[in-house]
């Protein structure tokens, strides 16, 4: 109830225009400007907050009266999410650095930057921290990039000081959450209304926070990653724990607990592992062999012999395959040598699954598709369905011919299994020569040909 609230609130606002939102939203809860006053009434921000804070929200309404088109629209999308958070009772003590600072980087972005591209990922001097740009919903902290980059500082083995400067930077980002810290995304995204969060990039914080911690010895950075386990032990919509029958799915998004999408879920394994090997944390050692028991039941379902699935509903696309095949590979070298605590030196169950699995994968980026026609005759004169059978996600040509004339061509991108291709087939029927290729998205092809009878109508 209380997300698709959110999502009508938020649509409202942008309806009626940004610039209005207080008054947009008048009787369904306290305005931004009242929700920060009861705040600072309760002692749970300061005065100079108090007053960075509604500077910022005043600003960004001044400032999207004056822009028009892409600009005007996505600083009014952000806004829209602050004032629909706020009229929900969702502006939390803890939720208010991240949300204010989301909401003054896209005033400063959207009135003096240039127009990013879709999906560009951008950043301000002086921070380290990841912004993305979503079309629709301003640009946002990218937290997944933003830990990636930590990760990265951290595994160059020279960078201490860069990734002193992320982990401290996004600290006081961290949202109260599930009875511990998490990061949480502010936008609108695929479904999900804000505040929600991701087991995929907590994970990789858990994983960072750690290996600070073991280089660094920041006491802080281990207290962290403890506190940011408290979604892998709470259901959603809170946190990211789905129970099963063989132990804990860990989702990718805390509002869709039904999507089983295995990339994310695995790189949230990797870094609980990484994580218990560290600390020695009973409770991380817990949360991975809940969620190993899981992984091993389910992982072989994810290859179709040919390719990867991305979820439970259908194939991945370039990126996520081979995202999957790294993560696989990440826990296929970790469980191969044992348990995080390990009592003795003996592999894991479940390390030639994902050994094996990531091999598969890797084979797939390779093997050329499998294609070959089905279809045999056709009415005349109809919008007829070419049928092929297809071994995984392809983009199929179909050309058609009468003797060395080519009558039809169609091309689409199409996924496993038995799918068709139009043809509008001439009335008159005759026999048609048929030629397909097949070009995965690793851009291996192939081949095959056959013939088509056109019944005459």
């Amino acid at each position: 109830m209380l997300a698709k609230r959110l999502a009508a609130l938020a649509l409202s606002v942008v309806a009626l225009g940004a610039a209005n939102a207080p008054e947009a939203l008048a009787g369904h809860g306290p305005s931004v400007s009242a929700a920060l006053q009861s705040l600072l009434r309760g002692a749970a921000i300061s005065e100079p907050v108090y007053q960075k804070d509604y500077a910022a929200y005043v600003a960004a309404k001044s400032s999207v009266r004056k822009l028009s088109g892409t600009r005007r629209s996505e600083l009014g999308a952000v806004l829209a999410n602050v004032q629909a958070m706020a009229a929900a009772g969702e502006l939390t003590p803890s939720r208010v650095p991240a949300l204010f600072l989301t909401l003054e980087r896209n005033r400063q972005w959207w009135t003096t930057e240039p127009l990013p591209s879709g999906d560009e990922r951008v950043s301000f001097p002086g921070s380290r921290i990841v912004w993305e740009y979503y079309p629709g919903q301003g640009i946002e902290i990218q937290w997944l990039a933003t830990f990636g980059e930590a990760n990265g500082y951290y595994l160059s083995g020279h960078e201490n000081a860069n990734l002193r400067q992320v982990l401290d930077e996004v600290l006081p980002l961290a949202t109260q959450r599930a009875g511990g810290l998490a990061w949480e995304y502010m936008f609108n995204f695929d479904g999900g209304v804000p505040p929600w969060t991701s087991g995929l990039s907590q994970g990789t914080a858990v994983q960072v926070y750690a290996r600070a911690y073991a280089r660094l010895k920041e006491p802080t950075y281990l207290a962290t990653a403890q506190q940011a386990l408290g979604i892998f032990q709470a259901p959603p919509p809170q946190g990211v724990r789905v129970s099963t029958h063989a132990g804990a799915m860990y989702a990718e998004y805390s509002y869709a607990p039904r999507d089983r999408i295995l990339n994310g879920f695995i790189q949230a394994l990797v870094g609980l592992y990484d994580y218990t090997s560290i600390t020695k944390d009973p409770l991380g050692l817990a949360l991975f062999e809940a969620g190993d028991a899981e992984a091993r039941a389910i992982v072989p379902s994810f290859n179709t012999g040919a390719w990867s699935l991305y979820d439970q509903f259908g194939e991945s696309n370039l990126n996520y395959h081979e995202l999957l095949t790294e993560f696989l590979e990440h826990l296929c070298e970790r469980t191969s040598k044992g348990p995080p605590i390990r009592q003795a030196n003996a592999p894991i169950a479940g390390d030639e699954i994902y050994c094996t699995t990531a091999e598969d994968f890797t084979a797939d980026l390779q093997t050329p598709p499998v294609v070959s026609l089905l279809t045999k005759s056709l009415p005349g004169g109809a919008r007829g369905g070419v049928q092929l059978a297809l071994s995984k996600i392809s983009s199929v040509s179909l050309t058609v011919r009468q003797g060395s004339k080519v009558v039809w061509t169609n091309s689409a991108t199409v996924e496993r299994g038995k799918p068709r291709l139009l043809w509008i087939t001439p009335a008159k029927g005759g026999s048609f020569s048929v030629t397909l290729t097949a070009t995965d998205l690793a851009g291996n092809f192939s081949t095959t040909s056959g013939t088509i009878v056109v019944r005459s109508h």
